[in-house]
């Protein structure tokens, strides 16, 4: 007799995040998968207790076009039963007569600690069924353990042991737009406006608002302003003012307390701001509420959400009665599992020190990331108030500002940030316009030369903006001429170069660093943060702009998938940038649920195509209507020279023989966004304030010792995100050892396993992959029948 299937039940509870539903689809079609049956229970806690309709098993196209739906499609409510040991009696006695044991909850960490009450008394509330005569001893049997996996959903991320909870880039996103429309009212009427967001006992939310916005000033939770904090915020109010600074916005967490536990409200700084004794300021008070809750998630939280939910069919799969509840997070860019009641703990000591008034200890208790955000804001936003961090003369360098490459969402955000922290201590700042070819061609043009000081009233507007402001070019510096750029830098005393952009950036970096040898000049620090929509530099498995374009992909994706679903029988074949870089095609695939994915690392073939155009067909042929049935299929540029996104569309279409449509369609230029998405805001600021610090280590006038920058790896070097650190890498060993130039891209995609995620929830079916091309001679000699392969 076959042993009956594993069942796995997932259920969203607690308050609603953008995300909930990517995790719904991800559990069901990942349990359908492994082989095992999944079921959804409605309603939260409230579905387990009442059961029946409730608990429902799921099928494959139950979720079809859950991804591009906010909220959550299968409900979520409070549940007063389930605190009672009654109420959880009744929970674990629907899930044996459903034959569940594996249970997914995605909620905060009220209801993950729920979950785990629950898991630590199963086995006594199966006793007392039993005892009970409500269940018989041969029903409970197979059920003896109950295994849980938490998925953390909240828009406050205010779960320690994570980067990011389900939901919280989503919330940050919609919070950013708002604040973005406002501003435009706001220096319409040079009024200022103060603008409530949501966190209770977290300030993530109003943090990274003001990071990523750069407003005036903010109130949070875990470091509440000193005594006078009136007199600070009027202080620095003034000073943006007397810059000539047309508007003032004020981010306030709804939990904001003064150092005495004293709630600070939106009336009271409105008050202070349009005192007529002071700053007699035109102020607005603007509550955001719900709408932060609202709207579909954010590529970045389909993709966090889709993940962890397939990490915890996995988890809960692998778990034994003695495995510790864990829960799924995600640490810079690494998704890992980790015990969960350690993560509650944490959290509500942040509660208690808050409330304790212990700040110092608070502020310890979140992630670095927090903390690195914070000290960034500050320093962004007092600058020139803060005479402890100015340096002494003989401490002040001028450095470089140089754009390379295509424009990406984010780099202006990132010079904002740079030249901030630069004029917070002291350092000149110099904007080199229009990349290395303006810096060769137009470094001496009067009125205005392509090297010239920052305006800061006109950088401070730069924190929201898209494309670069102080231009970009992909030509690099042997093409502009080396011996040149080395007379320029001379020239212009640089101490140091900060460059951001792509793979052009990175092939700058290494030809300047291997011209030192032969021009002194060039023995100053440079270090580059990486900026491209295609997320393809050496040292790191993030690019400014990265973000921004996954965001406008899937946006686009979504527009078109509902046309495909509305006409039922239709396939769209997508065409991506990237180079030669799969990475936005994958990506993008994760967002938007994505039939098929091909990209330049995997290749095209005919045998391939084939295959998923038979795929296509059973799809439609057991489709009778009733589904939403539109299909997307992403390709990347440059996946082949043959293979275009229209010609496997054509191909697509005559082989469907009129029973299914297909089109294609491309974005372009598009995918490098507009308005800059909040990630890649806040990422560029605590980034390039990193890139600073690291090169003012060297101090002025480095040039007069070559040997000691030529010695020091680290003296050219890339940023990045790897793994769970952001770290450094020495510009010679990612050339020797991580760089595969032919393709203009890392050795090794850090992003590569994804691909078989969006294979399996798209419902792929195996396929050949394309043969591996000859090159060479040994192409030639296979040619002229000289060899046999």
């Amino acid at each position: 007799m076959a042993t009956p299937k594993k069942k796995i039940a997932v259920m969203t509870s607690g308050g609603d995040s953008p995300g909930m539903n990517a995790v719904v689809r991800a559990v069901v079609r990942m349990a359908i998968h492994v082989g095992c049956d999944p079921y959804c229970v409605y309603e939260g806690y409230e579905g387990l207790v009442q059961g029946g309709n409730f608990i429902r098993k799921m099928e494959w196209n139950d979720v079809r076009g859950y991804l591009s739906e906010g909220g959550t499609l299968i409900g979520t409510a409070r549940c007063m039963a389930f605190y009672e040991r009654p109420g959880r009696l009744t929970a674990a006695k629907n899930m044996i007569l459903n034959g569940i044991d594996a249970l997914i909850i995605c909620g905060g960490d009220g209801s993950l600690t729920g979950a785990d009450k629950f898991r630590a008394e199963w086995p006594s509330l199966l006793e007392e069924l039993v005892s009970t005569g409500q269940l018989n001893g041969k029903q409970t049997e197979p059920y003896r353990h109950l295994n849980i996996v938490g998925l953390v959903g909240s828009i406050d991320n205010d779960l320690s042991g994570t980067d990011a909870t389900i939901g919280a880039y989503s919330a940050l996103a919609r919070i950013c737009e708002m604040v973005d429309y406002i501003e435009a009212t706001a220096s319409s009427h040079s009024r200022a406006f103060v603008i409530e967001v949501m966190g209770r006992h977290c300030g993530w939310l109003a943090l990274m608002a003001g990071v990523a916005t750069g407003a005036d000033f903010i109130f949070i939770p875990e470091k509440p302003r000193e005594d006078n904090w009136r007199e600070e915020m009027c202080q620095i109010i003034q000073k943006h003012r007397g810059w000539g600074k047309r508007k003032t916005i004020v981010i306030i967490a709804e939990g904001a307390l003064d150092r005495h536990g004293t709630k600070i409200t939106p009336e009271m700084v409105k008050d202070l701001l349009a005192d007529k004794q002071g700053l007699a300021l035109d102020t607005r008070i603007t509550t955001l509420g719900h709408v932060q809750r609202g709207g579909t998630a954010t590529a970045y939280d389909r993709m966090l959400a889709t993940l962890q939910g397939v990490e915890a069919v996995k988890a809960v799969l692998e778990a034994t009665p003695e495995t510790e509840t864990c829960f799924i997070a995600i640490t810079e860019n690494k998704i890992v599992r980790k015990p969960l009641m350690a993560a509650v703990r944490e959290t509500k000591q942040v509660a208690k020190a808050i409330e304790a008034q212990d700040f110092d200890q608070a502020m310890s208790l979140r992630d670095t990331e927090f903390s690195d955000q914070y000290k960034s804001y500050m320093m962004t936003t007092t600058m020139g108030l803060d005479q402890d961090i100015h340096l002494e003369d003989s401490k002040k360098m001028r450095i470089g500002f140089i754009n390379v490459g295509a424009p990406a969402g984010g780099m202006n955000a990132a010079i904002r940030a740079g030249v901030a922290y630069c004029r917070s201590r002291g350092h000149e700042p110099i904007a080199i316009h229009n990349g290395f070819a303006g810096f060769a061609r137009h470094h001496g043009d009067k009125p205005l030369g392509a090297v010239r000081n920052f305006d800061w009233l006109e950088v401070d507007g730069w924190a929201s903006k898209g494309g670069s402001e102080i231009g970009t070019n992909r030509e690099l510096p042997e093409e502009s001429g080396i011996e040149l750029m080395a007379q320029l830098i001379e020239k212009y005393k640089f101490d140091a170069l900060f460059l951001i952009g792509g793979f052009e950036a990175f092939h700058s970096v290494s030809q300047l660093r291997k011209a030192r040898s032969r021009f002194p000049s060039l023995c100053i620090p440079m270090t580059l943060l990486p900026a491209t929509i295609s997320n393809n530099v050496p040292g790191t498995e993030y690019s400014l702009g990265s973000d921004t374009c996954l965001n406008e992909l899937v946006a686009y994706c979504d527009k078109i998938k509902q046309s495909a679903s509305a006409t039922r029988r239709r396939v769209f074949v997508i065409e991506t940038q990237g180079g030669r870089s799969g990475y936005v095609a994958v990506l993008g695939g994760l967002g938007v649920g994505a039939s098929a994915v091909y990209i330049p690392e995997e290749g095209i073939s005919l045998e391939m195509l084939n295959a998923d155009v038979k795929h296509l067909k059973e799809v439609f042929t057991r489709d009778k209507g009733q589904s939403r049935a539109g299909r997307l299929i992403l390709v990347n540029e440059k996946a082949s020279k043959v293979f275009s996104a229209k010609l496997i569309a054509d191909i697509i279409r005559e082989e469907a023989h009129d029973r299914f449509e297909s089109r294609d369609s491309i974005p372009g230029h598009v995918q490098q966004g507009g308005v800059p998405s909040a990630m890649d805001r806040c990422r560029a600021v605590r980034l390039a304030i990193k890139c600073i610090q690291h090169l003012e280590k060297y101090g002025p006038m480095p040039q007069k010792n070559p040997e000691k920058i030529i010695k020091d790896p680290l003296s050219a070097s890339v940023i990045g995100i790897k793994g769970a650190d952001v770290v450094f890498s020495p510009m010679l060993d990612l050339e020797e050892n991580e760089t595969d130039w032919k393709n203009r891209r890392p050795t090794a995609a850090h992003w590569l396993h994804n691909k078989e995620v969006v294979d399996i929830l798209g419902g792929r079916p195996e396929y050949p992959l394309p043969e591996r091309g000859l090159g060479g001679l040994t192409a030639k000699d296979a040619k002229r029948g000289l060899i046999s392969e």
